[in-house]
């Protein structure tokens, strides 16, 4: 009997032109699902979404065969701020996000859990928590959930251990309302080791004893550029990192992962002959996915 796939594979795609102009560029090069940001991501200021624009995004994906989407938040936003004007705002901004992808149609909104800045990793967690409480609490009928996305870990940034991620769920009030994505090149450089011969299924294992396979909903899968256990967070095409691609073949091949869309957030551009990186990607992943 064949091998069915198990994954939806995609990748990040650019709104810009229009919201639909991702799915088409996604449906180019041959996503089954997309990531998007819903505004430009260095920037606060947060547009408003017309119902015309956001039908058309929404038939756009009815119509494209895509089978996922969903946003990433804005590399401003930091819930583990000690500066209460920064994590009222950046608490607005997450609010104004789901609100965003309400409209849109998205499933999901990947959020960086955030950095504590000076303290203690506990007192960030907890500021962290209490801040994901008020922006369920502004936006208590979003459809959209929050994914809380593992880190590499630099700095001062919270997310990169397993135990700070169940830290924050178990501490919000509307847990439901959560999930994880579990990104590839952060578990790599936070030190997890995905690249060992053993080491998928290992720290799978780990994830699942902490915190429950069943909150992974999106995995972006990146190779990293930079050494393991670095802490540094630096994307690499799929096979061309440090990592490896054994290491995607093994998960492609999970079965516990089955049905999980998965995005690449690698580098944009094309290859030595032309080719779109995303199609490169994509198709070396789809290659592993059916190998032994």
């Amino acid at each position: 009997m064949a091998r069915r796939d198990l994954s939806l594979l995609g990748a990040h795609m650019s709104i810009a032109g229009g919201y639909h102009r991702a799915v088409e560029r996604a449906a180019a090069v041959g996503c089954q699902c997309l990531q998007i940001f819903t505004k430009n991501s260095n920037q606060w200021r947060d547009p408003e979404v017309s119902e015309e624009q956001a039908g058309i995004f929404r038939e756009a994906m009815r119509t494209s065969g895509l089978r996922a989407a969903i946003s990433h938040d804005s590399y401003l936003i930091n819930l583990g701020s000690p500066d209460q004007s920064l994590r009222d705002r950046s608490v607005g901004a997450l609010a104004a996000e789901l609100k965003r992808a309400d409209l849109l149609g998205l499933d999901y909104v990947v959020v960086h859990p955030g950095a504590y800045i000076d303290g203690s990793v506990e007192a960030g967690l907890h500021r962290i928590s209490a801040a994901i409480d008020d922006i369920h609490a502004a936006v208590p009928s979003a459809r959209a959930k929050l994914l809380l996305e593992t880190t590499a870990g630099q700095g001062t940034n919270l997310g990169w251990r397993f135990e700070h991620l169940a830290a924050i769920l178990e501490r919000v009030r509307e847990p439901s309302r959560l999930g994880v994505c579990f990104d590839t090149c952060h578990v790599f450089a936070a030190g997890y080791p995905i690249h060992q011969p053993r080491g998928m299924a290992a720290v799978l294992r780990e994830f699942d004893a902490v915190i429950g396979l069943s909150k992974i909903r999106a995995v972006h899968l990146n190779d990293s550029r930079a050494e393991f256990a670095s802490r540094v967070d630096r994307h690499a095409h799929v096979g061309q990192g440090k990592i490896g691609t054994e290491a995607f073949r093994r998960l492609l091949r999970d079965e516990r992962l089955a049905g999980i869309p998965m995005y690449l957030e690698t580098p944009k551009g094309t290859d030595a002959e032309g080719r779109d990186w995303d199609a490169v990607n994509l198709e070396l992943l789809r290659k592993l996915a059916r190998s032994r």
